[in-house]
């Protein structure tokens, strides 16, 4: 059971006239709503209980493993340590390298994660920040972002430096982006006097845009989606003011794998003198590969002009190690804006090009070596095993009369039904050991397909589990048991302080020994 899923069966078993009280109110005085006493002290009493819940869920180690809430008198022996560990990694493992899960481990083959150990073993003791005792770090770093850059369009632009694409190494993609949004707001500042900043960002595009609006204080303006499940062209267009300081495409988004249309958006922008940021976390190590095999994909990188950031993970289809990504951006003067420097500290001169400090150099060495083992015939051919399984999924999907695809996706996979309740089908496959991702707004489900489901059988399993799964959910229309209902209302409730709550409340447990 997840939290979304614990907190809407919570809030449904609720007095009622509370329940109707909340809706009512936390959608027009919503900051106003915890200052009435019984409120407060009913939402108390409510997270208490969900959070004892939510502990026996979260910690399953806490009974029968080693547990320190302060350092042991006597440290424990390496031995007994990696046995721990090695346990704990059994029992976990199962969960991903059987492929039953959408995305999380995107190679997941033995070999590949023995090599990539092997390099992070040598090399974990460097330190990016320490660049003179450490420069093996930053030439993996350097080569990284070129790479990357290469294999997204920048060999096709005349060589000028100052529209030389470049980037830097990050940990991830949701650092990717913050940082490319700072960069865009401080860059407005500075050149345009803006101090209202505003970015406009399709509804499907990652949460990641959202934190940094909150951290960067940018107002988010969200644009809607059209029939194809990609951005609205019309309307982004409409939506650019005198405080745009960056619009924004997937390519593709989270959860239904459609690629925005990047070159339409992009000229927006470019025709605005605003900045354009495509967000390939999810396909940039997909897409270049996916267009030399013919599939259809538009453009969406440095090769159009109005693009003037993007943000690429190598840790999901580069196949490195988690913790690294790459932003990258249309010339020096651009990456600027990203980079910390202070000069008149106690401690010396200080600098760093993103938000830590000190950083875990055997990350990038790993990531750099993930990414030459595996060399463009490597991605080529790791990128047909992906989009030949997923056409195959795809087509059993739409040839089922109960399903429906969302849009036409690659390997992002997005589905729901017209005659079940998706979430009940979604209920079933659970049942049978897969982890689904569960999608609002539409209601949906989708399989982010990886080089775990090209495994022999697997794919015919899933449609096999998938076509069981509906036939269950349709010859038992009155089964009430299962966690669709919660799905169900997750997708439509309005009181979204509440769950927001319950959310914080949730990161405490994690913390929780």
């Amino acid at each position: 059971m997840d939290i979304i899923s614990l907190v809407t069966e919570r809030l449904q078993s609720m007095n009622p006239s509370v329940l109707k009280f909340l809706e009512k109110h936390l959608t027009v005085v919503d900051k106003y709503i915890r200052n009435v006493p019984f409120v407060e002290k009913y939402l108390e009493q409510e997270y208490d209980g969900i959070m004892d819940d939510l502990e026996s869920m979260l910690k399953p180690y806490k009974e029968s493993s080693m547990s320190f809430s302060a350092l042991p008198v006597m440290g424990k022996s390496h031995d007994d340590i990696l046995s721990e560990m090695a346990s704990m990694a059994e029992k976990e493992s199962g969960k991903w390298s059987d492929g039953h899960v959408s995305g999380a481990v995107y190679h997941g083959d033995a070999d590949h994660i023995d090599f990539l150990n092997r390099v992070y073993a040598m090399n974990s003791q460097s330190n990016p920040l320490h660049s003179d005792i450490w420069p093996s770090a930053n030439k993996f770093e350097a080569e990284i972002v070129s790479m990357t850059a290469n294999m997204l369009g920048a060999g096709t632009i005349a060589c000028n430096p100052d529209n030389q694409i470049c980037g830097t190494v990050t940990s991830g993609g949701t650092e990717s982006i913050l940082l490319a949004m700072k960069t865009y707001r401080d860059r407005a500042r500075i050149e345009k006097g803006i101090t209202q900043p505003e970015m406009i960002v399709p509804i499907t595009a990652h949460a990641a845009f959202d934190k940094a609006a909150q951290y960067f204080n940018i107002k988010k303006v969200t644009i809607p989606i059209g029939e194809g499940y990609a951005a609205d062209v019309t309307k982004a267009k409409k939506a650019v003011t005198k405080n745009t300081i960056v619009m924004v495409g997937s390519a593709p988004s989270f959860p239904h794998g459609i690629i925005d249309p990047i070159e339409a958006l992009s000229e927006i922008a470019r025709k605005r003198k605003i900045g354009f940021h495509t967000d390939a976390c999810l396909g940039g190590f997909i897409l270049p590969w996916a267009e030399k095999l013919g599939y259809p994909v538009s453009h969406f990188d440095f090769r159009l002009p109005g693009v003037t950031s993007m943000s690429a993970d190598t840790h999901k289809y580069g196949y490195a190690a988690k913790g690294t990504s790459v932003v990258l951006y249309r010339g020096p003067s651009l990456r600027h804006y990203q980079y910390y420097t202070i000069t008149d500290w106690p401690g010396g001169l200080y600098f760093s090009p993103t938000f830590a400090g000190s950083r875990p150099g055997a990350l990038s060495a790993a990531c750099w070596a993930a990414l030459i083992s595996m060399g463009e015939k490597g991605y080529l051919d790791a990128t047909q095993k992906i989009l030949e399984t997923a056409d195959w999924i795809k087509a059993k999907i739409q040839d089922h009369p109960d399903l429906t695809m969302m849009g036409n996706p690659l390997w992002v996979l997005g589905f729901t039904s017209k005659t079940l309740d998706i979430y009940r089908i979604m209920d079933q496959m659970t049942q049978k050991g897969w982890g689904l991702n569960g999608l609002h707004k539409p209601s949906c489900i989708h399989l982010c397909v990886t080089l775990r489901h090209t495994q022999s059988g697997v794919a015919q399993t899933f449609i096999d589990d998938l076509t069981d799964a509906i036939e269950h959910v349709r010859s038992n229309p009155k089964e009430t048991n299962g966690m669709a209902p919660v799905y169900g209302l997750a997708a439509t409730l309005p009181v979204r302080s509440i769950v927001g709550d319950m959310l914080k409340k949730y990161m405490d447990v994690l913390y929780k020994v």
